[in-house]
């Protein structure tokens, strides 16, 4: 399996994300490339990695897929929120990952902070997937 089922991970979890009415109510937009101008809140799909997984005579990839929230509301709040979104939408997920089994997508880890700039808070939010082909 090559690296690239990494990308049809991301793709599915794009759309569980946008196919999430809850969460698009907290959200203007789920961006890969945030687009000039985007309004607050949002997510954006972040930092990814994947790396060989075997066993049992299967051959796959165990990739991770880092989420950002920010928002400009006063406090973490809203971010948090949108960080709780992300989990129940993800964690223990069934996606469809085309060209892949999903064994199984879960929670690795999140954190919220105030930005550099003093006014934006950015939560971050780590998911791992393990995928085998189909």
């Amino acid at each position: 399996m090559s690296v690239d089922s990494s990308w049809e991970v991301q793709r599915a979890v794009y759309a569980a994300l946008t196919g999430d009415g809850t969460l698009m109510g907290l959200v203007q937009g789920v961006h890969d490339h945030v687009p000039a101008g985007a309004a607050f809140p949002y997510v954006t799909v972040g930092e990814a990695t994947a790396s060989a997984w075997g066993g049992a005579g299967l051959d796959g990839i165990e990739a991770t897929l880092t989420l950002h929230a920010w928002s400009r509301a006063r406090g973490h709040k809203e971010v948090k929120t949108i960080l709780a979104a992300l989990h129940r939408i993800l964690h223990d997920a069934s996606l469809a990952v085309t060209g892949q089994a999903l064994v199984n997508l879960r929670f690795d880890f999140a954190e919220s902070l105030l930005d550099e700039d003093g006014l934006t808070y950015h939560g971050i939010s780590r998911f791992r997937a393990v995928t085998h082909p189909a």
